[in-house]
Parts: structure tokens; C-alpha cells; sequence
């Protein structure tokens, strides 16, 4: 299986020590590998508050900043290792991380990989609807059913550690 992940931090913000591309873009590339897809590319943005209220209010019609977005893309390209599936881009903003951490009672590090699974499940076709994850709550919805399941596989994963 090939997969592409492309992870860039918005112009002017601090990079946070632990972002790591490879570790970051590894992450992706095996829960695609768990969801058995092959050939696709996802660039992932990391932003701020701002930056992701803007994206917000332009795309959603919300004017508030979230804690991730997904934009589908679903084109093809061809270059010289094949056909790929441009799946889309997820903004992250780095600011709402912590709070979200705080409010689930999870570390940084957990609530990030929620961030990076939810986020590719959009980006291939799951939705949630209406529902949202709640501290506590077992989700009924199948896409966030499933980011819970895949998330409980990769507790051991460490994506903020240097």
C-alpha cells in the first residue's frame, strides 16, 4: 500500500517543538492502512485559532473557531508511480487542541490522533451528522464509533514526544 501525507504549519505561527512531519504523516499513512486504502493523498494544515475561524466562516458559514476541518477533494492525478486520489485537506488549529484535551480529560497527544483519524475519516466518505464525541458517551454514529475503535488501537502512538 502507498499513501502520500502532506503536513505544513501556517505562515507566521511558532511550530510547536513536538510537530514532527514523518511522525505526523506515518500516523496517517497507518490509519489508511487500517481503513485498506491505498493510492491516496491528504495534506494536513496546522493553524491557528484565526486561520481556522476564517476557513470556518468561509466554508460553514460559522464564525467561530473549531478545532479541525476537512475539505474533500476526491480528483485523480497520474505521475510516474501510478493513479492517485487527492482525498482533500484537514486544518488543525493548535490552539483548540489543548482546550479540546482539557475538556475530554485526555492528554495533547491523544486528542491530536482523534484530530488526525476524524479527519481522514472525512476526507473518505464517513459523516456524523449531527452527532458529536461527549466526555463519557459511547458514540452511536459509525464514523465516530469507528475513530473511537481506531484510536483504542493506537494508544502506544506518541506523536508529541522528541
Amino acid at each position: 500500500m502507498a499513501n502520500r501525507v502532506l503536513v505544513s504549519v501556517q505562515d507566521g505561527i511558532e511550530i510547536p517543538a513536538w510537530l514532527d512531519d514523518n511522525k505526523i504523516g506515518k500516523f496517517v499513512i497507518e490509519i489508511l492502512k487500517k481503513l485498506e486504502i491505498d493510492r491516496e493523498e491528504i495534506s494536513i494544515l496546522f493553524c491557528n485559532d484565526e486561520a481556522i475561524q476564517q476557513l470556518n466562516r468561509d466554508y460553514r458559514e460559522i464564525d467561530a473557531p473549531t478545532d479541525i476541518l476537512s475539505f474533500e477533494n476526491g480528483s485523480k492525478y497520474s505521475d510516474d508511480e501510478g493513479e492517485w486520489l487527492q482525498a482533500g485537506d484537514m486544518a488543525i488549529s493548535l490552539e483548540t487542541l489543548p482546550k479540546n484535551a482539557e475538556y475530554f480529560g485526555v492528554s495533547e497527544n491523544e486528542e491530536l490522533k482523534r484530530l488526525l483519524i476524524h479527519g481522514t475519516l472525512h476526507l473518505n466518505g464517513y459523516d456524523h451528522g449531527e452527532e458529536h464525541i461527549e466526555p463519557g458517551v459511547e458514540p452511536k454514529n459509525e464514523m465516530l464509533a469507528l475513530q473511537e475503535k481506531i484510536l483504542k488501537e493506537v494508544t502506544d502512538v506518541n506523536l508529541m514526544s522528541n
